[in-house]
């Protein structure tokens, strides 16, 4: 019928046809004929940590502000960092949310990582504050109690390790010294009710849910950090920093506790990335920032101080742009 229709079409009618067709005019598409929706995936992590809420959060405000940015941002479940990682590297996912301590040894190709990973930080957002917990009855009252004991120390395969061993280090407890158990922070809560763990590793931004719902279920006790221990780390390596859990945060803590940021949250892609998608994205998520603190209290994060902040992990050339560009980007480097 085309063909028919070519023949049939005056010569100079061809040319103009021509052009017609190659700029789609007169297409199907849902948008008039515009580009068809870009689909960026973000990994995220297991329920019951802060992972999954915050990038549904980040998730939902680009969709909900990305103008003429014709992109759908998608949350994926994942198993947390360090699958985000290696998913960004063989290109099944654009964006993905990670521990920057994960972040900061894979980018190096140590602590496990079988290479390095060419990983690029888009922003620093909510500080991961996480400790150990137990039953107020447990007889837990130490970090260095844990020997001979089990802990849930998350996900299998998420790479906690790289912040749990050298925190447990620091204070004379090595990963030999007493049983690893593996899973999700939900599963810990229910596993802390029945015995069938001693301690259980958690945390996130402040308030995490999995705490909240241990400390509203059971009665229990912060292992405490060894103030010199928790200053030295801080000291040592990039992504540990100095953190406080306000008394008010959960139900058990009586007075404000003195912890430790394990490693930001921070949103991440690869290097390749396009600079400019990576860009607009970054702005979107800087000029909505109060959008994101709104639905979840992470989003405060994202700020002066703390959202272009180093972590160990070099920055986007896009993000770094716009930081830049609005005046917040370190003055001895990202």
């Amino acid at each position: 019928m085309k063909n028919r229709l070519l023949i049939a079409l005056p010569a100079f009618a061809l040319p103009a046809l021509v052009l017609l067709l190659a700029c789609g005019g007169g297409g199907n598409g849902a948008d008039g004929g515009s580009a068809a929706p870009r689909f960026l995936s973000m990994g995220t992590a297991p329920v019951g940590g802060a992972f999954p809420v915050v990038g549904g959060a980040i998730a939902e405000v680009l969709n909900d502000n990305r103008g003429e940015n014709n992109w759908r941002v998608q949350p994926r479940g994942t198993k947390g960092s360090q699958e985000n990682i290696r998913r960004l590297a063989r290109g099944e996912l654009e964006l993905a949310m990670s521990n920057s301590a994960i972040s900061y040894f894979a980018v190096l190709g140590e602590s496990g990582w079988e290479q390095s990973y060419e990983i690029r930080a888009v922003a620093t957002l909510a500080p991961n504050i996480a400790t150990f917990i137990a039953k107020a009855d447990s007889g837990l009252a130490a970090m260095s109690d844990l020997a001979g004991k089990r802990a849930m120390v998350g996900v299998a395969g998420a790479g906690f390790e790289m912040f749990v061993e050298p925190l447990l280090a620091a204070h004379g407890v090595t990963y030999d010294d007493f049983t690893q158990v593996y899973g999700t922070q939900s599963g810990a809560v229910d596993m802390l009710g029945d015995g069938s763990i001693d301690a259980a590793f958690l945390g996130g931004a402040v308030p995490t849910g999995a705490v909240t719902q241990a400390s509203s279920t059971h009665d229990i006790v912060f292992l405490p950090f060894d103030e010199e221990k928790r200053q030295e780390l801080a000291r040592d390596y990039p992504f540990f920093q100095l953190a406080t859990i306000p008394a008010d945060a959960y139900s058990d803590l009586t007075e404000d506790y003195p912890g430790l940021n394990v490693g930001s949250m921070h949103l991440i892609t690869y290097a390749d990335a396009d600079e400019e998608l990576v860009y607009q994205v970054t702005k979107t998520m800087w000029e909505n920032r109060q959008a994101i603190a709104e639905k979840h209290p992470a989003g405060r994060a994202i700020n002066e101080a703390n959202v272009a902040r180093n972590t160990g992990t070099p920055f986007h050339p896009g993000a770094e742009r716009y930081y830049r560009e609005i005046g917040i980007w370190p003055e001895a480097g990202g």
